[in-house]
């Protein structure tokens, strides 16, 4: 049977356990050890492990993806692999440099860290539905219930967490004139809590695009209000929330929300560039929600374990995230909640991912529930090559006939 359907649901178990007299903070703080179990690889002896290597062509197919992967080192990618299938690594490899400008002292390693840019959007939609599943939020509650001043209304949760609210990008939707005027010297970059501020102030330039749930909408703005939202129920930062609840349990060690104040971020942290141009901090690196989440491949192998064991989410909760919810255009692509997936004939996920572009990162998180394989290409130089997923999956697929692909898949600010 499948893992993705029939892994053990630690959090649903432990939930179910506890009296009715105990509170929702104490259902989010689950047993540590049963989720990082959860996440942890799987071990096998060395004959199970000689069995699943045989039974999934491994060496054929590492072969093959080491071949796919200097090609694409050839056209310029500089970052980290890693692809695995049924819980075995096939290949993970690091090229080139964490800082251009530091030369050969800073090559990159497995401890590398990258900003995920939109793929940071797959732990606040998780999150969001932890807090669902625990009572302190409900897909129908609106986003005046925690900030009454916010101008748009009639926008909930799950327009949100589906980009069906119609809101505009908050980086293109304010004048240049608003960063002046509420500019701090000591403090230059603005946080959730500002562009949270400014919507209640101003109104913005764009307006809204769209009345909510009229259709999908990709915007950066749904994920920094979901960020927001979870400080305010919560009373904690976004980061402190994410770190308790998903990356400490899970064993995320290296995982970091670009504002966290801990040293450990800074170190093999690694720099965006295009081309060999340094890409300098960005006016909204600290805006967090949508993007803002420092990682390895290392860890997001924990979290697509996490997500492909059930270890985090109630299977019902997961098979909301992956319900499609981008109907009004026929085809393969589609969203859920914080996850991109393509269809098969059926309108059944055969695929679930999330790519993510910022400042000279490129991401992508593309894995099958299906024929459980999973493949993670970080970059800190832009380079399309991290989005051509189509050869690896061709590979991995071992030739069975599968839903169709395009070369790139679209890279998400």
């Amino acid at each position: 049977m499948n893992k993705f359907w029939s892994w053990l649901n630690v959090s649903l178990l432990l939930i179910g356990g506890l009296s009715c007299g105990q509170d929702a903070q104490q259902k989010l703080n689950q047993s540590t050890r049963a989720l990082r179990n959860c996440a942890d690889e799987q071990r096998l002896s060395p004959n199970e492990q000689a069995s699943l290597r045989k039974q999934i062509n491994a060496d054929e197919k590492t072969r093959q993806i080491e071949q796919i992967f200097k090609q694409k080192v050839r056209e310029g990618f500089n970052g980290n692999i890693l692809v695995a299938q049924k819980g075995m690594i096939l290949y993970k490899n690091c090229n080139g440099l964490g800082h251009f400008e530091r030369s050969q002292r800073d090559t990159l390693v497995e401890d590398s860290k990258f900003q995920l840019a939109s793929l940071s959007k797959t732990f606040t939609a998780v999150g969001t539905l932890k807090l669902i599943e625990v009572g302190k939020l409900s897909f129908e509650d609106s986003i005046q219930k925690f900030y009454p001043d916010f101008p748009y209304h009639g926008i909930t949760i799950r327009e949100l967490l589906s980009h069906r609210s119609g809101l505009p990008n908050y980086a293109y939707a304010f004048d240049d004139s608003m960063k002046v005027n509420f500019y701090k010297k000591e403090k230059p970059y603005p946080s959730n809590a500002m562009i949270m501020h400014w919507f209640a102030t101003v109104k913005p330039t764009p307006p809204r695009y769209n009345v909510p749930g009229r259709g999908f909408s990709y915007s950066n703005t749904n994920y920094m209000v979901l960020a927001s939202i979870i400080e305010k129920v919560t009373g904690q930062s976004y980061e402190a929330f994410i770190h308790k609840t998903i990356f400490e349990p899970l064993g995320m060690h290296q995982t970091f929300v670009a504002t966290s104040k801990n040293d450990s971020l800074n170190y093999h942290r690694t720099a965006g560039y295009q081309w060999n141009r340094r890409i300098p901090k960005d006016y909204y690196d600290d805006v967090v929600g949508d993007k803002g989440i420092y990682s390895t491949t290392g860890d997001l192998f924990r979290w697509y374990r996490a997500l492909n064991g059930d270890c985090l989410l109630q299977k019902k909760s997961l098979a909301e995230a992956f319900l499609p919810r981008s109907f009004e255009k026929k085809g393969a692509k589609n969203y859920g909640y914080g996850f991109r997936m393509m269809l098969d004939d059926l309108n059944k996920p055969e695929y679930i991912y999330h790519s993510g572009w910022w400042k000279g990162y490129n991401t992508m998180f593309w894995f099958s529930p299906k024929d459980e394989y999973v493949i993670i290409m970080l970059g800190n130089r832009y380079n399309k090559t991290v989005y051509r997923v189509k050869e690896l999956i061709d590979v991995l697929n071992s030739g069975s006939p599968k839903t169709e692909t395009t070369d790139d898949v679209e890279a998400e600010i």
